[in-house]
């Protein structure tokens, strides 16, 4: 099963940062920083953040990485859908025999199930924005979490 890959926590990270610095930019190496993590990777998973519209990028001294929408105009499904690849569940990649009374059926149902989950994870990612994520960000830190 490939899954879900961690650029998908890394890119909402960055966006998340991204959204607090208000208009500002942040280099990938101040990002890693948050992040604890290397700034090539950080880099790759802005590349795409760029290609998918979500952020920009200004070469040189003073430049950086910027948000290219408002917050409240990025949902977690829009970071999620630009960075990762494929489907989230698969089945096995050998495929069952069709002498067998469940492998026979298995498949099918699966992939039933998986794309209800699949629907289920993209309106759950969808209905929460950068904007939204950024308030919570911002008050548990002052000690009050809210949901």
């Amino acid at each position: 099963m490939a899954g879900l890959s961690s650029r998908s926590a890394v890119a909402i990270h960055a966006l998340a940062m991204l959204a607090n610095r208000r208009g500002g930019s942040l280099t990938s190496a101040e990002i890693a920083d948050s992040l604890g993590s290397n700034p090539v990777l950080v880099r790759r998973v802005l590349g795409r953040l760029r290609d998918a519209g979500l952020v920009c990028s200004t070469e040189g001294r003073g430049g950086g990485w910027s948000l290219a929408r408002a917050p409240r105009d990025i949902t977690l499904y829009d970071a999620y859908t630009a960075v990762e690849d494929g489907q989230i569940f698969s089945r096995h990649t050998h495929p069952p025999s069709s002498a067998c009374e469940v492998g026979r059926t298995i498949g099918v149902l699966l992939d039933d199930e998986f794309r209800s989950a699949e629907r289920a994870l993209e309106e759950q990612l969808g209905r929460t924005t950068i904007a939204g994520l950024l308030q919570r960000i911002l008050a548990s830190g002052s000690g009050a979490v809210s949901h």
